[in-house]
């Protein structure tokens, strides 16, 4: 039995969790759940975005699925999606993006899982006003070969055991001589010890380019935090948007998986939210955990259901609501 601390979140946080919990049950998970609270939901609750309860029990039990949390745009709190990222060192964000049959999109070939460094970058938070008059502001992107050195071996790893044939490094070591330009160093060390897996480096506005015109020649991509922010939401982006593609953010002893898409409160409690990119997320929270069966088993029920139009969500073009969904995959599974 493992035990999972779950964060329901902000807006329709709740009901998509709702139903990732029942159709997990229903599939045999082994799983013991502990609820916890963050984001503007606890905020509201009790004036603190990351309640120093929840740390205590993610730190206790090492593992957590969260729902989307509200951030405040250009003031309040931060984001306490970094917080948790920096907080339990999860250096390595994870978002496969896999083209579902009965989903409308123009790339019917896209299979890519991007591996984004999770806690450096322009998001380390750096950042200070250069003059008294605030008209003048600096943000400090750190990156350092420790933390290249481990996402980028993550990425390799992943290729090895699923048998992937190609890492793309995505940089911009041309401007960003020493920042990037260390990353991409690492890059090329680390892949002469994987001679069976073919490997290029592309500069980022290249990249993004060629995702767009050219999407199926990428395999495993890895990059660093800001370009994999970006990245990742556009890979979503071709096979149907946010609300299809899980995340796992993975560290030495913690794990968090997580839907990456907003809290959308305009639609909280009216039955249109899409739970499948929280449940793709917990789906690769059990193969971390090792139930793998489980987790193949609902990720082909997902596949199933998205294919049919009646019992799916408006943002897939469907005419049903999470609960109809929900119930489909239960009954394929």
């Amino acid at each position: 039995m493992s035990e999972v601390v779950l964060i329901q979140g902000d807006g329709i946080g709740p009901e998509i969790s709702e139903a990732v919990v029942a159709i997990l049950k229903a599939a045999g998970a082994d799983i013991t759940w502990v609820p916890a609270t963050a984001g503007m939901t606890a905020y509201e609750q009790s004036g603190n975005p990351l309640p120093d309860d929840t740390i205590t029990l993610i730190d206790k039990h090492r593992y957590a699925l969260k729902g989307p949390l509200t951030t405040p745009v250009g003031k309040g709190f931060r984001s306490i999606n970094v917080g948790l990222r920096q907080r339990f060192q999860l250096y390595a964000n994870i978002r496969p993006a896999k083209r579902f049959v009965g989903v409308h999109t123009p790339f019917p070939k896209v299979d890519l899982v991007m591996f984004r460094e999770n806690t450096q970058g322009l998001y380390s938070g750096i950042e200070r006003w250069a003059n008294e008059a605030k008209t003048h502001a600096e943000s400090i992107a750190v990156v350092t070969r420790e933390a290249s050195e481990d996402i980028i071996r993550a990425a390799f790893d992943y290729a090895r055991q699923n048998s992937r044939r190609r890492v793309t490094l995505v940089h911009k070591a041309n401007i960003l001589k020493l920042t990037t330009g260390l990353f991409l160093d690492v890059g090329r060390e680390i892949s002469a010890q994987y001679p069976e897996i073919e490997f290029e480096d592309i500069i980022i506005d290249n990249m993004a380019m060629q995702m767009v015109i050219r999407p199926e020649r990428f395999d495993v991509v890895v990059t660093t935090n800001l370009f994999g922010d970006i990245l990742s939401d556009l890979a979503s982006g071709l096979v149907g948007g946010l609300g299809l593609t899980g995340s796992a953010n993975i560290g030495r002893h913690h794990a968090i998986f997580e839907a990456v898409h907003g809290s959308a409160p305009d639609i909280a409690g009216q039955g249109k939210a899409n739970p499948t990119a929280l449940l793709l997320s917990a789906v690769m929270m059990l193969e971390h955990l090792g139930q793998v069966d489980c987790a193949r088993r609902i990720e082909a029920a997902v596949h199933r259901a998205l294919a049919d139009k009646i019992i799916c969500t408006p943002d897939v073009g469907g005419k049903g609501t999470t609960a109809t969904y929900a119930d489909a995959v239960i009954q394929l599974l």
